[in-house]
């Protein structure tokens, strides 16, 4: 199983990324450390709704001047390093 997913999301205000962890204990760990990633507005901790796997996501909004697939790069980089670590 992977310790992360993450997906743009659409809605009628703006796009977010969604990041479903594996072990929703970091959630409040990794939303700390994701608000200092240079293009994050907000980080919040939310209750998974509909067909989702897990309880709860983290849910990134991010600066206007920013492109969500640059967001989305710079995350994922961050997270396949910080679970990385993690592991060992």
């Amino acid at each position: 199983m992977l310790a992360f997913r993450t997906e743009i999301r659409n809605s009628p205000k703006e796009q977010t990324l969604k990041i479903y962890l594996s072990d929703t204990t970091l959630d409040i760990a990794l939303k700390n450390l994701l608000e200092n990633i240079n293009g994050v507005r907000v980080v919040e901790v939310q209750e998974s709704i509909s067909r989702n796997r897990v309880e709860e996501n983290v849910t990134v909004f991010k600066n206007e001047d920013l492109s969500i697939n640059t967001l989305k790069e710079r995350i994922d980089a961050f997270l396949e390093i910080y679970f990385e670590e993690v592991s060992r």
